[in-house]
């Protein structure tokens, strides 16, 4: 009756409040999304009235983008800690010829690089830069100098330690307050976060701040279809105002600001990373406990399983996307 009434919202509040259980919550929103349980159920008037908010109002506006950093990156350094790679790497990893996540997430990193041809000198912007993972990696392994955005207090303090001694600058704002020119600019699952009245602001943003023969490598979660909302459960509780992109919502965000040189879909991966992130944080529970209590132990579950699942279901996917502004001479060599 609670799902009927509350439709996603209903499901995840009466799984955190324990009244009921699945003994693999992973395979579970499987089966639910490959036979499109959705599609029978009809929104009431909260889901209505959630649905018209969220597209009439902009709110992803700059006024409120700390939100995102206070509400789930400032979480505690801890719990990312026990649950990412080495590295604290919290976007896909790339699976290829990897065996583990620390290896996966080395391979993301370096396929990023190679992808943009990066060469030591040069000067590079990651928008929504985390704890550092790809600037640290970028540093130290080809020799250029990185500038990260984001607007989780937390990821600055903690990148700048790991981080010191490169060529490696943290600013924490908003990416609209960006300055300078850049030889390459990357985004590593900062996309997820802009909101689709925001998409064609962002593009002319990373356009302008771009060298005229640059790359930028935009990393993102997709979707199947064009979308101006987040799941309700989803907003609530783990990302506040995150939307997907779809491919027509980037193509017309793009239009007449760059080409797309590469579109790289490697979304399976993500079941792989998001099974290891809950296999690291279930493991590591008994410590995070003392931290965390019993309903966010089940509403990170819910949400690593879940999501999961979806990459597994292909109902969301993984891309890179590859975006020059002029064309690259020749024609871009697609790397995987």
């Amino acid at each position: 009756g609670r799902v009927v009434k509350d439709g996603s919202l209903g499901l995840g509040e009466s799984y955190m409040d324990g009244w009921w259980e699945s003994e693999k919550l992973d395979e579970f929103f499987y089966h639910l999304l490959t036979a499109d349980i959705e599609k029978h159920w009809r929104p009431n008037w909260k889901a209505a009235f959630w649905i018209l908010s969220q597209t009439l109002t902009n709110r992803q506006k700059k006024s409120g983008t700390h939100k995102i950093g206070e509400f789930h990156y400032d979480l505690g350094n801890d719990l990312y800690k026990a649950m990412l790679d080495r590295r604290l790497v919290y976007t896909c990893g790339y699976w290829k010829d990897a065996h583990n996540l620390d290896e996966a997430q080395e391979a993301k990193l370096d396929l990023v690089c190679r992808k943009l041809n990066l060469n030591p000198g040069q000067k590079i912007l990651d928008i929504g830069c985390g704890w550092g993972s790809f600037m640290k990696f970028a540093a130290e392994r080809y020799g250029v100098s990185v500038v990260g955005v984001t607007v989780s207090q937390e990821q600055v303090e903690l990148g700048k330690e790991l981080c010191a001694g490169l060529p490696i600058e943290f600013i924490l704002e908003d990416y609209r307050e960006v300055e300078g020119k850049f030889d390459y600019i990357v985004s590593l699952g900062m996309f997820e976060h802009v909101g689709q009245k925001n998409y064609r602001t962002y593009m002319e943003v990373v356009h302008d701040h771009l060298n005229d023969n640059g790359l930028f490598l935009l990393h993102t979660i997709g979707s199947n279809h064009s979308i101006v909302t987040t799941d309700p459960w989803l907003g609530k509780y783990i990302f506040p105002n995150s939307m997907i992109p779809s491919i027509k919502q980037i193509g017309t965000s793009i239009e007449n600001l760059f080409i797309m040189e590469d579109w790289h879909n490697f979304g399976p991966d993500y079941d792989k990373t998001l099974m290891a992130w809950y296999e690291n944080f279930d493991n590591h529970w008994e410590e995070l406990k003392k931290i965390y209590d019993e309903r966010f132990y089940r509403m990170w579950k819910y949400f690593l399983l879940s999501s999961a699942a979806g990459f597994r279901a292909r109902s969301t996917q993984l891309w890179q996307v590859v975006l020059s502004k002029k064309g690259v001479p020749g024609g871009y060599q697609s790397i995987r």
